[in-house]
């Protein structure tokens, strides 16, 4: 065979192998990620008590295997089948199964909880719930379950009997749920002690709280549901924290030392059920005291320590208690600049602390058995990891994780072996298993699920911020037959605000499937984590403080910057889309530096920092009467005339996060200023779209960038 024809084998082949290339639809980019996509994992992975056995999920979701570190050969433990026979149950998968011992698992259907054995197959109604029942929390114990009914708090105790701890006639009065609107790491309002002697829980007084309308518009006629919604500057919730004693019957309250206003935060309780810790934060959110009290009396005892900064001070994570021999905790606390671990005793003296990064600690995962060593995740030097590591109570710190990326990281109950399962940006996931020493063998490599599709390609660099001084990191996505010589237009993606970060060492770098669909159609898709977004420190995030969209803005233009600079981006054809936040940097960027992009579409914005809450806004506005220079600088209102390029504004209206008044003020502003601008409702949608009816929004979305950025 000539090599002519040998070369037009290979031509024809590689044409044939690219023309077979599938496309990824814009439904499989919304709805598809983690599903058709997601990579290979060992789904629901959990060590059993007390032992260096393991289970996963395999099948579905409808067999469990065990393996264990000596063995990682999967062996089938127990299916479903076997369960829904025992039982008589029709449970669909093993999704929330949890271990209560060595041989028993906790397992949930319609609200009914079952014991099962796995040694003998067998199996009973342990207990059981009603739909009325909300916030459902077990004890450590799993016999014992505090919930809600309405705005009152409830134990279906081991004996299934029913037990009221309030009976508040006051709609106002709430009990047994989250206070602060979930902020300062605040995720329920139930808090069991350790031996379940007590039962500890928020409750917050809304009488106060300016009602907000809500119009469903499902009945006829349509009618308003009013929500209590504490906006900044005005009258706020007041907050207490209960603690009910099961043996007595008798409830003993707390209450902010300083001002009813106060936060109560990061409730936890010490091993021996002695005390709770409570970290209170003033409303000004500069003023923070960690105090303990007695659990028996409610009465207080001593501050801990106190934490003052003129910008904001925000505990986010609650005591933990690595032996549970010992009253003596660890503290997070960004007082140096960045998350660090501090260990205390619970008299109030520092003993010692633990970490001392230049990076921020971001999450205990656990402690040994012993209480010798601490398990936590924190970024690492790059900014983009998320790490596992372990401190001893000396401060020796050690990293865990060998390879860069996000990882998951689960130690067994002794520290003797750990789990581990990361993606980075060129790795869909990988699991391994640790032993001691550190030594891993691989249990699972996903292959990558992309293969045989059209698919772009990220590259992660880093950029000055507008301080000249501090890298930003920055992600442009290119298409499959990207094209040097041509020129591109960009849809910036943004987000900007703290707790967010939006570029990491994941798959895909953090970005969504949607984004590789638009580049597909001939897009760049750009985006860059300007300062005030997460994981870079208290300096990086607090740039924003009094100022919100003012350093951001900045740093987003040096973004522009960064791809005028860049050969084959059409500088003409920038457009910008964000969601809260990201719509508010995205109507801030239209109205604040109208040359800069063509189109934006700005979904769920703050318009106005006056109309959002008082504990997320105060933290980085402060009030109006504090700072109404501030206020007025950063409202989109005060910018309508400078609009030149096509904007869409976006919103839920049912959204109770950013409330429609945002988006309807605007929409008044531009009519007055004669401007024409786009609007769509999504009704009864809160504050963002999920579900199928997400493929509409992003359909719309990108539909409206495409046909305006021409």
């Amino acid at each position: 065979m000539t090599k002519k024809i040998l070369s037009i084998i290979t031509v024809f082949i590689c044409i044939t192998s690219f023309s077979q290339l599938k496309k990824i639809t814009l439904e499989e980019g919304v709805l598809q990620q983690n599903r058709k996509f997601g990579a290979d994992k060992l789904t629901g992975f959990q060590w059993i008590p007390t032992t260096s056995n393991y289970v996963y999920y395999t099948d579905a979701w409808t067999k469990m295997v065990s393996a264990s570190t000596k063995d990682s050969a999967a062996k089938e433990l127990v299916t479903l089948s076997d369960i829904n026979s025992a039982l008589g149950t029709k449970i669909k998968n093993f999704f929330g199964t949890e271990w209560i011992d060595i041989n028993t698992i906790l397992v949930a259907d319609a609200g009914k909880y079952y014991t099962y054995s796995v040694a003998t197959k067998s199996g009973m109604l342990h207990q059981e719930t009603t739909e009325t029942f909300e916030n459902t929390t077990f004890d450590a114990s799993k016999n014992n379950i505090a919930f809600t009914e309405e705005n009152n708090l409830y134990i279906l105790n081991k004996n299934k009997q029913k037990v009221a701890i309030t009976s508040n006639s006051d709609k106002n009065i709430v009990s047994g749920q989250a206070v602060s609107r979930s902020e300062f790491g605040i995720s329920g309002g139930i808090f069991w002690s350790l031996k379940s002697s007590f039962l500890a829980f928020y409750q917050k007084d809304e009488t106060d709280v300016a009602d907000y309308p809500i119009l469903d518009i499902n009945e006829t006629p349509g009618k308003l549901i009013n929500m209590k919604y504490p906006m900044i500057g005005q009258k706020s919730e007041k907050p207490r924290v209960g603690i009910y004693n099961l043996a007595s019957g008798k409830t003993v309250f707390i209450t902010p030392r300083n001002n009813p206003d106060d936060y109560l935060t990061n409730l936890s309780w010490s091993p021996d059920e002695k005390y709770v810790l409570i970290a209170e934060v003033n409303r000004a959110q500069n003023d923070m005291c960690l105090n303990v009290y007695d659990a028996n009396t409610g009465k207080f005892i001593r501050t801990i320590l106190n934490e003052i900064n003129d910008k904001w001070v925000e505990p986010e994570h609650d005591a933990f208690f690595p032996n549970k021999n010992s009253n003596n905790f660890i503290w997070f606390s960004e007082k140096d600049g960045f998350h660090q671990l501090y260990y205390y005793s619970i008299d109030g003296k520092l003993i010692k602390q633990l970490t001392n990064n230049k990076f921020p600690v971001r999450e205990i995962i656990g402690a040994n058995a012993t209480g010798t060593e601490v398990y936590f995740k924190a970024t690492g030097e790059t900014g983009t990891n998320m790490l596992a590591y372990k401190v001893d109570l000396k401060g020796k710190q050690t990293l865990l994780t060998k390879d860069l990326g996000v990882h998951n990281f689960i130690p067994n109950f002794d520290g003797s072996a750990f789990f581990d399962e990361y993606s980075n940006h060129s790795t869909p996931s990988k699991s391994l298993l640790y032993d001691k020493n550190l030594k891993s063998k691989t249990l699972l490599e996903s292959k990558n699920k992309y293969e045989g599709y059209e698919m772009g390609s990220a590259e992660i660099k880093t950029i000055k911020a507008a301080d000249g001084t501090t890298d930003l990191f920055t992600r442009l996505i290119k298409p499959s037959n990207f094209d040097a010589t041509k020129k591109y237009p960009v849809l910036v993606y943004v987000y900007g605000g703290p707790h967010a970060q939006m570029i990491t060492n994941s798959y895909l770098d953090g970005a969504n499937l949607w984004m590789y669909w638009m580049a597909e159609q001939g897009y760049l898709v750009f985006t860059v984590d300007n300062r005030g977004s997460d994981n870079r420190g208290f300096a990086f995030e607090s740039v924003i403080h009094g100022k919100c969209g003012t350093n951001e803005i900045e740093d987003q233009m040096k973004g522009v910057d960064y791809l005028k600079s860049l050969p084959y981006v059409d500088s003409n054809r920038l457009a910008v889309h964000g969601w809260s936040y990201g719509g508010f940097m995205t109507t801030s960027l239209l109205l604040r530096k109208p040359d800069a992009f063509k189109v934006g579409v700005a979904g769920g914005p703050v318009t106005d920092w006056k109309w959002y809450e008082v504990m997320y806004g105060e933290r980085y506005m402060d009030t109006p009467t504090e700072n109404q220079k501030g206020f007025d600088e950063s409202s989109t209102l005060n910018y309508v005339n400078n609009l030149k390029g096509k904007l869409m504004l976006i919103h839920g209206t049912s959204d109770d996060t950013v409330v429609m008044q945002h988006n309807f003020a605007l929409v008044k502003k531009f009519i007055e200023a004669g401007k024409q601008i786009d609007f769509f409702p999504y009704p009864m949608a809160k504050h963002n779209v999920f579900g199928k009816d997400r493929v509409h929004l992003m359909t719309k979305v990108l539909n409206y960038v495409i046909d305006n950025n021409k």
